[in-house]
């Protein structure tokens, strides 16, 4: 575990398992919303030590400390961008899962994509509110969840006093049946780090963004990672493969991995997909 300090004065942590064995391009992942960055505890045990792999607690997540300001995607992708300063990373691989896609995608917005290699994006719709202005197809292959008036009510309930009930009840309506009860256990431990005042806002930006004007400007080799059993649609996960230039897709059929978490239902099957990704020329 190692420490370091944003511009705007917060302590983040992250894991960095050092150079790997062959040389390969580091790679960095990006949790998701209310996640920490020990949902990828298996792909940095197996996927290390053949490659350096780096991992993130965004701001107020899991260890990092939890300010009482920064909750929107455009500052989380600046404490990426400070975070590969940081290491000294000049060119990486990239992997966001959930909203960590869209802090990546946030970063492409403002930075374009000289620092990235290769990009995984994993489950996350191009945009989560079904906004009144656009039709029926756009929110069906943007893969909108909430309209506004559900994500108002979610944020209500997260911010109320049944609050750390809402927030769990939101994470497990993202498995398709009964999840391993020792998967969703560590789940639901690890959603408890996020405190409401930093949860809240962060996931009203989050779901406020439309990142489908990004999508042509990914500029490198990406793979879009899509599960049947999860909340996300996969037509969300196809269309964005269509927009960006080349991409790839690949889905877990529920077989393999029933939700939105399918690196802890599967890592050895995830692992596979990603690292065929990544060992390419």
């Amino acid at each position: 575990m190692g420490t370091f300090t944003t511009n705007d004065g917060v302590e983040l942590t992250y894991r960095d398992s050092g150079l790997g064995e062959d040389g390969s391009a580091p790679l960095v992942m990006l949790h998701g919303w209310g996640q920490t960055q020990a949902m990828f505890r298996h792909q940095f045990e197996l996927l290390a030590p053949r490659r350096r792999v780096v991992t993130l607690d965004q701001r107020g997540h899991g260890l990092s400390a939890k300010p009482h300001h920064g909750y929107r995607i455009a500052r989380l992708a600046r404490d990426a961008e400070q975070l590969l300063d940081h290491l000294g990373l000049d060119r990486a691989d990239v992997l966001g899962w959930s909203m960590g896609v869209s802090v990546w995608w946030s970063f492409v917005d403002q930075n374009g994509t000289g620092r990235i290699r290769r990009f995984v994006a994993v489950d996350q719709p191009a945009a989560v509110a079904a906004v009144p202005w656009m039709s029926a197809g756009e929110q069906a292959d943007s893969g909108a969840i909430f309209d506004v008036g559900a994500l108002v009510a979610l944020g209500e309930s997260l911010h109320g006093p049944q609050g750390g009930t809402a927030g769990r009840d939101f994470v497990r309506s993202m498995f398709s049946g009964e999840p391993d009860p020792a998967v969703w256990a560590f789940v639901e431990q690890e959603i408890r780090s996020t405190p409401a005042y930093a949860g809240v806002p962060l996931l009203w930006d989050h779901c406020a963004q439309d990142w489908r004007d990004v999508l042509p400007r990914l500029d490198v080799p990406t793979l879009v990672l899509a599960c049947d059993g999860s909340h996300v649609s996969v037509g969300s996960q196809r269309f964005i493969a269509e927009q960006v230039p080349d991409a790839e897709l690949h889905v877990f059929s529920d077989d393999v991995a029933s939700s939105h978490f399918p690196f802890l239902e599967n890592p050895k099957a995830f692992n596979a997909v990603v690292e065929e990704f990544l060992d390419r020329p």
